[in-house]
């Protein structure tokens, strides 16, 4: 067995190459993953390490080919190469395992250690080289303690990086990809504690005993075939537990679409409850309406009709008398007129019509101030811009609903009402300095958050192709942005209106 590895050793080099190379490449693609797993920041050095030591072990066959062919020693920069390659992926590996140890925090710590190993290997470096009798013996001292002061703490720290990270993997109830990173892990320290401890044969005490050529004395096969095997188990475990992040997106996507299911669900909860509630305040609305006919309109009408039967009664017999009661009657008309522009006015503002958006914003403003004492400044940039009945209506209704959610609930002292205007949209803010609340604690908490109010302005901007957006914090106020979008014949109106002022 011996004979057939050493005769087919250049087979052993190229797929102990190519088991870490492909791993690299496998991790390289997965490397910084979005990921709540921490092993997904912690992949790139371990990426690093598969290429570059895939392609040591590749030079380590190159150099064999050469010495077959040619009985020189190679070049002295091919071999500084070999060990430089060496030791950066044994440095790189170290590091995969120390970033695993370490998680998320000790940054400050990790770069200590890291530093210092980096120090203590090349402070041993050099004393090695100064002492090695020659160029050759330099090579071989620096291969082994390389190994030696590099892959075997490198790959026992890696695998006790991996077992603390499997119990993360088990801590996300993934448990077979756990499992992965344990066989990883079993094979990284066989791999450092074994594989690595057997080095070409020194002088040195006790490489002159336990070397490479031991090794295959008692099992009956090279080293590197070993190492060749752990390689292959390592890179099988650690690309076969990659498809944890496929997991975990699947999870993501399974969580998000619960989460907008419930989100659908409560939406749909307040789209109900707000249709519910304005055919409550509809029939509410009749019923107001209908009382105050009813107790106001029609009493006034019935003193009206019972006065006109009086003034006929009177009109020959007692002239004064019809006079008096007709000034009478004309005082009840005036006042019955009055309840009635006032009924009509509480269903629709007739300044809208009249008048425009911003009058009739004026008009309910000098009302609150009067009834509820509430300053309310209108600042109007609108230019008199003429618009759409429909656009007027709703902006007019969330106006309405603005101002009695601060007359309800948020106590202030001052209401600010800034109407604006782009070449694309109107523009309205409604600001107060109020108590404010949390919105998002508001918007979705639950149907057992009262939001039906600015549900119902969102509701009617989105009718009219436009939105409405809440802002507020607790003990900051609240703001309350509208914008609308201006009719494209308007726009094209007033762009000719621009060109022709120019």
């Amino acid at each position: 067995m011996a004979d057939y590895f050493l005769n087919n050793i250049l087979l052993v080099y190229f797929f102990y190459g190519l088991s870490f190379f492909s791993m690299g490449l496998a991790v390289f693609m997965e490397a910084g993953h979005s990921s709540r797993l921490y092993f997904a920041r912690a992949l790139l050095p371990l990426s690093l390490f598969g290429i570059i030591h895939g392609s040591h072990e590749w030079l380590e066959m190159f150099l064999i080919i050469s010495s077959r062919s040619n009985a020189a020693a190679p070049p002295i920069w091919l071999s500084v190469l070999r060990i430089s390659t060496l030791a950066v992926s044994f440095f790189l590996l170290l590091q995969f395992g120390l970033l695993l140890i370490a998680g998320r925090s000790a940054k400050r710590t990790l770069q200590l250690a890291l530093g210092f190993a980096a120090l203590i290997y090349a402070s041993g470096l050099t004393l090695l080289a100064w002492r090695a009798p020659d160029m050759q013996t330099a090579f071989v001292w620096a291969d082994i303690y390389t190994r030696y002061s590099l892959a075997i703490p490198g790959a026992a720290i890696t695998a006790w990086g991996l077992i603390l990270q499997r119990r993360q993997f088990k801590g996300e109830g993934m448990h077979r990809f756990g499992n992965d990173l344990l066989v990883a892990a079993i094979a990284f320290a066989f791999y450092g504690g074994i594989g690595q401890l057997f080095v070409s044969p020194s002088g040195i005490i006790p490489l002159h005993a336990i070397n490479a050529e031991a090794f295959m004395r008692w099992v009956g096969f090279p080293i590197q075939v070993f190492r060749a095997s752990m390689a292959a188990v390592v890179a099988i475990a650690i690309i076969h537990s990659l498809r944890v992040f496929e997991e975990e997106n699947k999870r993501r996507i399974n969580e998000l679409s619960n989460a907008q299911q419930a989100e659908k669900i409560r939406l749909d909860y307040l789209r109900n409850e707000l249709f519910h509630r304005t055919i409550r305040a509809q029939e509410d609305e009749r019923k107001r309406i209908a009382r105050e006919l009813h107790d106001e309109t029609g009493q006034t009408l019935t003193a009206i009709g019972m006065g006109l039967k009086g003034i006929i009664d009177a009109i020959d017999r007692d002239p004064e008398r019809a006079t008096r009661q007709t000034i009478q009657l004309q005082r009840l008309t005036n006042s019955g007129l009055d309840e009635l522009r006032g009924i009509v006015s509480g269903l629709h503002p007739p300044q809208l019509d009249d008048l425009g958006l911003v009058a009739a914003i004026r008009s309910l403003t000098s009302e609150v101030q009067q009834r509820y004492n509430l300053p309310v400044k209108v600042i109007n940039q609108l230019d008199n811009l003429d618009i759409p009945a429909d656009i007027r209506l709703v902006l007019y209704r969330i106006v309405q609903e603005a101002i009695n959610n601060v007359i309800r609930h948020a106590h202030a002292r001052q209401v600010t009402i800034l109407l604006t205007k782009t070449d694309q949209q109107i523009i309205i803010n409604i600001d107060d300095d109020g108590e404010g609340f949390d919105t998002d604690l508001v918007l979705r908490g639950g149907p057992e958050y009262q939001c039906l109010g600015i549900m119902g302005m969102m509701e009617r901007a989105s009718s009219v192709g436009g939105k409405c957006q809440v802002i507020s914090l607790p003990g900051r106020g609240t703001k309350v942005m509208v914008e609308v979008d201006l009719p494209a014949e308007r726009k094209e109106n007033e762009r000719d209106s621009s060109l022709v002022s120019r």
